[in-house]
Parts: C-alpha cells; structure tokens; sequence
C-alpha cells in the first residue's frame, strides 16, 4: 500500500474518532462542576484528569485500528471494523446518559455494554493476528472497566440526581 494512502487511512481513523470523540464532549459542556458535586467514592480520579486519559486512549484506538485496516484485507477486516465503530458509537453515547440526560442506570447498562464491545473488539483484533493493533485496545478496556464501576459507584451516591 503506498505511503499516501496509508496516511490518509491514518487522517481517517483520527478524523472519525475525533468525531465520536467531540459528539461526546458536547454532553460535557457542564461536566465538571456537575461531577464536582456529585458524591463520589474515595478512589474517583479528579474531573481534570478525565481529559488527558481520554485524548492518550482516542489517540490509541485510533492508531489501532488504522493498524488494522492496514494490515488486513478489505471484507476481512469489515467485520472487526464495523465492531470498532459501533464500539465508538456507545462511547459517545455514554456522556450523554450520564452527563446531559442524568440517567444513571442507563449510563451503568452503557457502560458495561461498552465494555464488553471493547473486549470483543479486542479479541477479534487478536483473531485477525492484528496483536499491536489489539494489544493498543488493552488501556481503553482497562479505563472503561474502571468507568462501570465508578459509573456504578456514583449513581449509587446520587440517587436523587443520577
């Protein structure tokens, strides 16, 4: 594949996660003074820190599946993809249970479908040999594991406002 089509492969993938990415953030406008005044477990990481983990795991899955869409096959690799956007998609999804719309146990269900979206995402990276491509995956199952179970924690402390 020449060197062009690969980097515009490369824009691609950023710009569509880029878009998942900023259809989530619009949820978020008031994000952090709502989740300031949430009550929260001990372990809940700061709203600041929500941003930057955040951009690393786009950047990440990103580059994986531009990784692989690279390597494999068009119909071989469809599948995988098409599980990678749908994925995306409950992603951006998620701030809006949570953040816009409040909904507490639609944002838990969410976020544990996005899970397992991940984790099978994942695997068929793996399946398709794409291990560099999978292996990017793994900090974004892990961050999103830790979510469900944050997720779960807060709606649990705020019944009245989640």
């Amino acid at each position: 594949m020449p060197l062009r089509h690969q980097l515009l492969g490369l824009a691609g993938w950023l710009a569509l996660i880029s878009v998942a990415a900023a259809l989530g953030a619009a949820a978020t406008l008031n994000a952090a003074a709502f989740y300031e005044q949430l009550a929260q477990p001990g372990w809940a990481p700061p709203a600041w820190l929500f941003g930057p983990v955040w951009s690393a795991l786009y950047l990440l899955m990103a580059v994986a599946a531009w990784l692989l869409w690279r390597a494999i096959p068009g119909r071989t690799a469809r599948p995988a993809l098409t599980l990678f956007v749908i994925q995306l998609a409950v992603n951006a999804l998620w701030s809006w249970l949570f953040f816009a719309w409040r909904q507490g146990a639609l944002a838990l269900v969410g976020a544990a479908l996005l899970w397992l979206l991940i984790a099978a995402t994942l695997t068929t990276f793996a399946r398709l040999r794409a291990t560099l491509a999978a292996t990017l995956l793994v900090p974004y199952l892990a961050w999103v594991g830790f979510a469900v179970a944050l997720t779960w924690s807060v709606w649990q402390r705020n019944p009245g406002q989640l």
